[in-house]
């Protein structure tokens, strides 16, 4: 069995010399500014995810608008929760949430689209979520063991974006019976 890698002097020694650095250690093996830019657009991701269900909870019309927008308005807010777990990631490894609504579109890997009616609301909304899925999967992969923690967040977000992606298409063959 061998030694634990670091005496607990040396340990304690480098936190004090680099208090300023919050959680951010000499272990961590990303490039944090790169992981910064990342978790921006995902950021921006969450927040035109947010705006589109917001629209369309209020834009749902039809037979099937009451299920469809007590759907959006519960994905709404989860995707509201994601931005705010994405920023308060983002400022602990000493970046700036960059919450500029100049721009954001650019910055997400979703598109804002709002749809005509109930079943292309339901469509865009599910293809902006498989596009979290395929983003939010690459991510994670990307991060590896460099960036656990954000790993896992990121697993965790894609975790509800994948039950969003079945409850929507759930609500799509509904929309289509």
């Amino acid at each position: 069995m061998s030694d634990f890698l670091t005496d607990v002097k040396t340990l304690r020694e480098r936190a004090r010399a680099k208090m300023d650095e919050g959680p951010v250690t000499a272990a961590y093996g990303a490039d944090r500014n790169r992981v910064v830019e990342v978790l921006n657009e995902a950021l921006a991701t969450e927040l035109v995810c947010y705006l589109r269900y917001k629209r369309h909870y209020f834009m749902a019309d039809g037979i099937n608008a009451a299920a469809a927008a007590a759907e959006f308005l519960e994905h709404a807010t989860q995707e509201l929760g994601h931005a705010d777990q994405i920023a308060a990631r983002i400022t602990q490894l000493q970046g700036e949430p960059n919450f500029n609504p100049i721009g954001i579109t650019d910055r997400s890997h979703a598109e804002y689209v709002e749809g005509d009616d109930l079943e292309s609301m339901i469509k865009e909304d599910l293809v902006a979520e498989r596009i979290a899925i395929e983003s939010y999967q690459e991510i994670a992969r990307w991060l590896g063991d460099k960036d656990s923690t954000t790993r896992r967040l990121m697993e965790e977000i894609l975790a509800v974006e994948e039950e969003h992606a079945d409850d929507l298409l759930s609500l799509l063959q509904t929309t289509r019976s």
